[in-house]
């Protein structure tokens, strides 16, 4: 398991939208007041040739400071950057005018210091592997929005999966959520084949942190033959930021993939939330106090 190392830094309160046409008016003053703005966003769609599309874009991030990672394949673009607020700006209406590309949709938070070190863009054969051939340009899940999620996930007949893995899970989850106890996102094939059945289980809700894994999931379930299957809009984050605290059924904190590590449900840094610097698991305080923690040396999950 891969996880961010260092400082984590603190955060103002953040602002996410799904409308990336519309980031400067959602946003408003909040965005003009912080220094960093993170910006996440994926789309799948065909990418003719990913690696000509490599250098323009690794130049664009420099010449804007722009840090965080690209990563190009194929079937699309996945990221996580960011940037002073109109630097960023800038670089995502770059982005989006590239022909293979085009527009697509982004969530935002703003920090005080740049949550990343580095400018990077990657290849890929796949931006999120399964392990098993699935298109979600052509068939994917029912989106759910945030506030329509609590109904669906406390009705009866529906199972609800966090297709995260098991590390996440452990920090934050929403209730009643089924953890398919994974250490890498090909496991999820294995867990469906072993644990669900469309006859059975014929409506499965699930969810992500910002979506991409119930893209692939959602269309490989659709293809074993279930016939209802849905998935979080916008994944954890977007529920986070459109969801009050008191209404909320989400429990714990959302592990992020950035020097912040975990956020909470104002999507603050989560403080009593560390990163073990060995083997990079998620620690709260009581692993903090376990007899096999020792700090700069190990933690319960090495």
């Amino acid at each position: 398991m891969a996880g961010p190392h260092g400082s984590r830094a603190r955060n103002t309160k953040p602002c996410y939208t799904l409308n990336t046409c519309q980031r400067l008016a959602i946003c408003g003053n909040e965005r003009d007041m912080s220094p960093v703005t993170v910006s996440t966003f994926y789309k799948f769609t065909p990418l003719p040739d990913p690696r000509a599309l490599r250098e323009p874009v690794k130049q664009a991030m420099l010449a804007h400071a722009i840090k965080g990672t690209i990563t190009l394949a194929p079937e699309g673009i996945n990221a996580t950057i960011s940037g002073e607020p109109h630097a960023l700006d800038t670089m995502l209406d770059y982005l989006q005018s590239l022909p293979p590309i085009g527009a697509f949709a982004t969530k935002e938070s703003h920090v005080a210091q740049q949550p990343f070190q580095r400018s990077k863009v990657k290849l890929k054969k796949e931006l999120i592997s399964l392990g098993e051939a699935v298109d979600p340009s052509v068939c994917v899940g029912t989106y759910v929005t945030a506030k329509n999620w609590n109904a669906l996930i406390t009705a009866p007949d529906v199972i609800t999966i966090d297709t995260r893995n098991d590390y996440e899970y452990r920090i934050g989850h929403f209730a009643g959520a089924l953890n398919p106890a994974t250490r890498d996102f090909k496991e999820m094939v294995a867990f469906t084949n072993t644990h669900l059945d469309p006859a059975t289980h014929p409506r499965v809700a699930m969810y992500c942190t910002g979506g991409i894994r119930c893209e692939k999931y959602s269309s490989y379930l659709l293809s074993q033959g279930f016939r209802e299957v849905y998935h979080l809009q916008g994944g954890i984050l977007q529920y986070l930021a459109d969801v009050p605290p008191a209404e909320s059924l989400w429990q714990g904190a959302c592990y992020v993939f950035d020097e912040r590590v975990a956020v909470n449900h104002d999507l603050s840094t989560a403080q009593h939330i560390t990163m073990c610097t060995a083997c990079g698991n998620p620690l709260d305080e009581r692993d903090r106090h376990h007899a096999h923690f020792q700090p700069q040396t190990r933690c319960p999950y090495c």
